[in-house]
């Protein structure tokens, strides 16, 4: 065994498991590039204030989660626990936003960072793909992302998810919801933490998941009392458009997400087969973020979705997905001069687009056999000196276990036209 192992709360992907991720990437991602949302990439870490400032100086995540540090030269830095504040730094320094095509669509997939107590569903290090679209206010653009989030997961075959909506107000309604909040929290039994976090964002209280604490805030005055007229008929329209794309949803009046850039729209997705770490993913509108790092009034709204609890959902639901074999041929040379006969016509298979492997190192044709087993190619080459001299090389079919002699100069036809 290595003297090394993988940090606490971290995890490592390695296959076949990981074939399950890429499959659910590629399935998050690709309704959203057909949609115009375009590829962003962003540093894995970034400058300590960007997440202060965005994501919260009252949350968990900055307060206790964020994995913080100092350079060389002074400079302070931390890991991304989150990737929204990332990706409208970056766009904004770019001057996306001055292209004249707004809303600007974003889509990306990292890794983030969060220190906090492993378990099930949760790790220190995660994997999520996100989606931002920045630079307009209209209720279409939180209806698409929801419904592309939707169509991203059912494409993968999970059915058992639960989409939770609510309206978080805007600068106009909120101040007053926030107080009627406040003056309810400050007659509550909560611990000092807690009473400064309300003086802070008295909504972040509502997310608290302490049972203690969620008993008190049974009879918590809601937002949705609160909204001004403007917040309502945005709210409703969301609703309306999502409903009519045939996308089930249930009204939270209770959501809060964790950030305390959010206005307006929020949404979870949640799965009830994933015990206390249901979220398998949530976003919403983020009209203030902008203003906040130093950027113009954007309106903005995006998501992110959890690759890993997504795995975790689909293994819950025992959806198999139907992942494509790593290989589709492999070759099993007996002696040197098939070594190079076989090598030169898996290389022509792997350029015709066709995933192809070798037997390599001296192994009899019993390992190499079993070798071919184990990487799941539906067609097997096998040559010797006998099989070269006239001319042909076996062409098995590990399936049916039919093998026949295929002309070495028609091989590589055959199984281009036997694998479509």
């Amino acid at each position: 065994m290595s003297t090394f192992q993988a940090p606490k709360g971290t995890y490592d992907l390695i296959p076949p498991e990981s074939a399950k991720y890429l499959a659910v990437r590629e399935a998050i991602a690709t309704p959203l590039r057909n949609s115009g949302y375009g590829y962003i990439e962003t540093p894995g870490f970034e400058n300590v204030e960007l997440f202060a400032r965005g994501v919260g100086e009252s949350t968990d995540i900055v307060t206790k989660e964020m994995y913080a540090f100092e350079t060389k030269g002074g400079s302070k830095l931390a890991l991304r626990p989150e990737g929204t504040a990332s990706v409208l730094r970056a766009a904004l320094e770019a001057n996306l936003h001055k292209l004249g095509n707004l809303p600007v669509k974003l889509w990306y997939s990292g890794s983030y960072y969060r220190y906090e107590r492993p378990q099930k569903g949760r790790y220190r290090h995660f994997s999520q793909v996100g989606a931002e679209a920045i630079g307009a206010e209209d209720p279409a653009l939180d209806a698409e992302l929801i419904i592309l989030a939707d169509q991203a997961y059912r494409s993968l075959g999970l059915r058992n998810f639960r989409i939770l909506l609510n309206s978080l107000g805007d600068k106009e309604c909120r101040p007053v919801y926030r107080e009627a909040l406040q003056t309810f929290l400050r007659g509550l039994d909560l611990d000092e933490e807690t009473l400064r976090r309300a003086d802070i964002n008295p909504l972040r209280v509502l997310d608290d998941k302490r049972p203690d604490v969620q008993k008190q805030l049974a009879d918590a005055p809601l937002l949705r009392d609160y909204l001004c007229d403007a917040c309502k008929a945005y709210h409703e329209e969301v609703r309306e458009l999502i409903t009519a794309a045939g996308v089930s949803f249930e009204d939270d009046p209770k959501l809060v997400r964790g950030l305390d850039y959010y206005t307006r729209t929020t949404f979870e997705f949640v799965h009830d087969g994933l015990g206390s770490q249901s979220a398998v993913g949530g976003g919403g509108r983020y009209d203030g973020l902008s203003e906040m790092i130093g950027g113009p009034a954007l309106p903005s709204v995006g998501w992110a979705l959890g690759v890993d609890r997504t795995v975790l959902a689909l293994e819950a639901e025992g959806v198999e997905l139907q992942l494509p074999a790593s290989t589709s041929v492999f070759a099993v040379p007996l002696g040197e001069e098939a070594r190079r006969v076989l090598f030169a016509k898996v290389t022509e298979l792997r350029k015709l687009g066709i995933a192809a492997d070798f037997s390599y190192g001296s192994k009899g044709l019993k390992g190499a056999m079993k070798n071919a087993n184990r990487s799941g190619a539906r067609y097997t080459i096998v040559a010797g000196e006998r099989d070269l001299a006239e001319g042909v090389v076996q062409l098995k079919d590990m399936e049916s276990g039919e093998q026949s002699a295929v002309g070495v100069n028609e091989i590589v036809a055959e199984l281009e036209s036997k694998l479509g």
